[in-house]
């Protein structure tokens, strides 16, 4: 489990305490860490990994932040382990996003486009009538009482 907010001092001292401070939304779960190490050094990643990048992957990092996590835990006045692993999420985030911000193709929107809540046509309307969306739509506003279905309805996902 993640420090709590009460574990760490409510005036943070130093310059390390405030940035752990500032950046504890970013430090998730430890199990979630060595479930990623697990995942990642498992046969089936290890093959997905061969086949998609041509060699395995390196997963230190994942057991690097668990075992950074678990120090954080046991001492949340353990700001280098804390910022190791903020570090490590900031740059986890800036690789997955890379992608995103890289992007010269498609044009980003500041704000929602014109005729974005108009009512959809006619023929879509009457399709979505009768769809599983609807039902659960109608079950949300309490127009239908959950699990009490008009017809039976098969979803694949």
């Amino acid at each position: 489990m993640a420090p709590q907010l009460l574990d760490i001092p409510p005036e943070p001292k130093t310059p390390e305490e405030q940035e752990v401070f500032k950046n504890l939304w970013s430090i998730r779960p430890c199990y979630l860490y060595n479930e990623e190490f697990d995942d990642c050094t498992s046969i089936k990643a290890r093959f997905h990994q061969y086949f998609i990048h041509g060699s395995s992957v390196d997963c230190t990092q994942w057991k690097r932040d668990f075992d950074n996590c678990v120090r954080f835990e046991k001492n949340p006045h353990d700001t280098k382990s804390a910022l190791e692993l903020i570090e490590s999420e900031r740059s986890r985030r800036t690789e997955r996003m890379r992608a995103h911000y890289g992007n010269d193709v498609w044009q980003k929107r500041d704000r929602v486009p014109e005729g974005w809540a108009k009512p959809l046509p006619e023929h879509l309307q009457k399709e979505y009538e009768s769809s599983y969306l609807e039902l659960k739509a109608r079950e949300l506003r309490g127009e239908v009482e959950p699990g009490k279905e008009e017809r039976t309805m098969c979803v694949v996902m």
